[in-house]
């Protein structure tokens, strides 16, 4: 993690205003801009000022700010565009499709009108073996 901006970084530099964006919202932590390759009408992505990798790495207090921002973000595309839904997706490490590395969540406003979406769902969910799925619960539980 890291207070100042990465020189690298894709999205530092469009909270700095040297890459063009569409600000949708900010505050004195985050700033929230519309998605140039979006998903459905209205895709927005969220950030942190604060440069920080992703969600492991990230202050619990930049992740928190993050994550209210994205919600607001979210109650105003149903609010203001009548999205029947929304994701709020965060991607995190290259193999979890990650692409910038610096802490995002992309709010997804999702239609029942499939002109204005064009998102699919990544899996289709299928039920799990439940002895498999008790023994990684109790691996993981803390």
């Amino acid at each position: 993690m890291s207070d100042s901006p990465n020189e690298n970084c894709l999205f530092c530099k469009i909270v700095a205003g040297n890459i063009p964006s569409t600000k949708v919202y900010e505050d004195d932590e985050t700033y929230a801009f519309m998605d140039i390759a979006p998903a459905a009408e209205g895709h927005t992505v969220v950030v942190p000022k604060t440069h920080t990798k992703d969600v492991l790495e990230s202050d619990p207090a930049v992740y928190a700010a993050t994550a209210k921002a994205a919600q607001a973000v979210a109650k105003r595309a149903v609010d203001v565009l009548q999205a029947d839904g929304v994701n709020v997706l965060n991607n995190c490490g290259s193999t979890a499709w990650q692409t910038v590395f610096h802490l995002h969540f992309h709010v997804i406003p999702r239609y029942t009108d499939k002109s204005k979406d064009s998102l699919t769902l990544p899996w289709v969910p299928h039920p799990g073996d439940l002895d498999a799925i008790k023994a990684i619960g109790a691996k993981l539980a803390f």
